[in-house]
């Protein structure tokens, strides 16, 4: 079965563990949905990356949250861009998916709608 990779961003309004973890689980909620993945053993991994100003938490402790226990997790803090978008996090999901990857739906919540003008799903 191919791998496919589904791209995601959202943004917080400050540094704190309560708005990183709710932010993440609202993006894979949202991400979960629109691509149909419904068993957590279709996720091969995934990769996390937050801008250097948030580090309250890591994000992937919302994936734990929602019962991905058994998928493998990293986080990583962004490269610091000068003009870069401030305070967001971004995932990268590897899925086991019999879709081509132009079925792939990425998703980009609130702010973060501004870093993929090209993507439908953003808008």
């Amino acid at each position: 079965m191919p791998v496919r990779g589904v791209r995601g961003a959202t943004t917080v309004e400050e540094n704190s563990s309560e708005q990183i973890l709710e932010a993440t689980r609202e993006l894979l909620v949202e991400i979960l949905e629109r691509n149909q993945l419904n068993d957590f053993s279709e996720i091969v991994s995934a990769i996390f990356t937050t801008s250097p100003d948030l580090n309250a938490c890591f994000p992937a402790e919302a994936a734990r949250s929602l019962g991905m226990k058994q998928v493998p997790l990293l986080c990583a803090s962004e490269i610091a861009v000068p003009g870069g978008m401030p305070r967001a996090i971004r995932v990268l999901l590897h899925v086991n998916t019999d879709k081509t990857q132009s079925d792939m739906v990425h998703v980009y919540l609130r702010e973060a709608r501004k870093l993929r003008p090209d993507v439908t799903s953003a808008q």
